[in-house]
C-alpha cells in the first residue's frame, strides 16, 4: 500500500505536466478557432468571397450505397433529422449575422440540395462540377479543376455559397470539414487558400 502511494506520488508531476500541456493545446485550438471564425465573418460581410459548405449530417459513412442513382434520392445517403434541423439553424444564424449570398449552388446529390434549400437563403442551382469526387473518383481531377475555375470566375461584389461534399472541399482547400461546416475562400483570386472557417450550431 505504501509502495503504491509512493509510485503514484513519483509519477504525479509528470501527469500534471501532461495535463497542463493538454489544457494549453486546447486553449490554443480554441483561440485559433475563434480567429478563424472572426476572419470568415469579416470576409463574408465584405463580399466577393466564396463559402464552401459541407452538407449537414447524413449518416452512413462516405460515398453512397451500391446502385445509387443521382436522380433518385431514395438510393442515396440522405440528411438525418439532425442534419435537417442543423441546416435550418445554420441558415438562421447566417441571416442573423446579416450574411447574404448573391448566388447559391449545390452538388447534384440530394443531401447537398436539401442542405442548401433548408438554409432558406435563396434559390438553389445545381452544379455538376461539385458532384461527389469519392463516388466519381475517375472524374476527380476534372471535377476539381472545374470547381476551382468556377471559384476563380467569381468576381461579383456579393458572395457565392457552394454546398458540396467533404472530400470535394478537401481537394480544393486541403481542409477537412465537419458536417455543416463552412470554409471561406477569396473569389476571383485563383487561390483556394482558406480565409476563415465557421462551425455553426
Amino acid at each position: 500500500m505504501i509502495a503504491c502511494f509512493f509510485e503514484i506520488h513519483r509519477h504525479a508531476p509528470h501527469a500534471l505536466r501532461h495535463l497542463h500541456r493538454s489544457a494549453r493545446l486546447l486553449q490554443t485550438a480554441e483561440v485559433a478557432g475563434a480567429a478563424d471564425a472572426a476572419d470568415a465573418w469579416k470576409a463574408l460581410r465584405a463580399g466577393g468571397h466564396v463559402a464552401l459548405m459541407r452538407h449537414a449530417d447524413a449518416p452512413g459513412g462516405v460515398g453512397d450505397p451500391p446502385g445509387f442513382r443521382v436522380e433518385d434520392c431514395a438510393t442515396q445517403r440522405n440528411l438525418s433529422a439532425k442534419g435537417r434541423a442543423d441546416a435550418e439553424k445554420i441558415g438562421l444564424r447566417l441571416k442573423g449575422e446579416g450574411i447574404a449570398f448573391e448566388k447559391i449552388v449545390s452538388s447534384p446529390w440530394c443531401r447537398c440540395i436539401d442542405t442548401a434549400r433548408l438554409l432558406n437563403l435563396g434559390t438553389v442551382e445545381t452544379e455538376a462540377t461539385f458532384g461527389n469526387v469519392v463516388v466519381l473518383r475517375d472524374q476527380w481531377e476534372t471535377l476539381t479543376t472545374g470547381a476551382r475555375a468556377l471559384i476563380a470566375r467569381w468576381t461579383a461584389r456579393g458572395n457565392l455559397l457552394v454546398v458540396t461534399h467533404g472530400a470535394n472541399i478537401q481537394a480544393l482547400t486541403g481542409a477537412w470539414l465537419a458536417s455543416g461546416e463552412i470554409v471561406v475562400v477569396r473569389g476571383g483570386s485563383g487561390s483556394d487558400e482558406p480565409v476563415g472557417r465557421l462551425l455553426l450550431d
